[in-house]
């Protein structure tokens, strides 16, 4: 993944400006509320439009068919938006697999049979027939990377996965993502500081519409604390904020 120039605008308010960045790793980005993280995310995805440029796999973003733009790279959000009540697990996993499907034609049958198997995979196959609106936060979270594992995109985008969460079902989160990433280049966007320095990714650090990328170091909580303008300590791993 290339960056180059890019800049991002909502109406004449610019939102990021000038980010460079040059990798083939996996990457956590982090920021600051209102910092631009989610706006990136949506621009690595073409759902919005951006100046300069951005190459996955030496192809422009811009210039990609939205069939093949979805077959490099997936966006999973914070949070399950369906707006069909009625719409089942599997009906909603096996969107994943639209970027194959033939025009004003049904799915095949290994099109339903990769989603079979990718539910089985992730157990949660139980759930295929019960209606999305009827699932836990944590089960939203497991179908929202099931549709993404159909979809089988080289790049796959998380945009906040732990937000609304349990510390149970963090846990359940963290071993799926990590099977991921065996054959996926992931995008972490994220809050939970000990999470990102748990995976020891590489970041992409976003203050003041500007970024910086950190192959090492950043989870220093001298650096920490200069980054977010707040005391951190860091005890035994584990890293929080000082309160006072």
């Amino acid at each position: 993944m290339i960056l180059s120039e890019l800049s991002l605008a909502y109406g004449n308010t610019t939102v990021l400006d000038g980010i460079d960045l040059q990798t083939k790793r996996n990457f956590s980005i982090l920021g600051a509320n209102g910092s631009g993280k989610s706006t990136l995310a949506k621009a690595l995805c073409g759902l919005i439009p951006y100046e300069g440029s951005i190459l996955i796999d030496e192809q422009e973003l811009r210039g990609m068919e939205p069939k093949e733009r979805a077959k490099k790279i997936a966006y999973i959000p914070s949070k399950m938006q369906s707006f069909e009540q009625f719409t089942s697990v599997e009906e909603f996993v096996l969107l994943g697999r639209y970027p194959y499907k033939s025009s004003f034609k049904d799915y095949c049958d290994s099109d339903k049979k990769r989603v079979k198997e990718i539910l089985e995979e992730l157990n949660i196959s139980s759930l295929a027939k019960s209606n999305l609106d009827a699932l836990s936060s944590g089960q939203q979270q497991l179908v929202l990377i099931s549709q993404a594992l159909a979809q089988e995109s080289d790049y796959i985008i998380f945009d906040e996965p732990t937000a609304n969460l349990d510390p149970r079902n963090t846990q359940l989160f963290l071993q799926e993502f990590k099977k991921l990433r065996q054959n996926h280049t992931t995008v972490l966007i994220t809050h939970d500081i000990q999470l990102a320095s748990h995976l020891s990714d590489p970041v992409l650090f976003i203050k003041e519409k500007a970024a910086k990328f950190y192959e090492s170091g950043f989870f220093e909580k001298e650096f920490l604390s200069l980054s977010y303008d707040v005391k951190f300590k860091n005890e035994n791993g584990l890293i929080g904020i000082e309160y006072v």
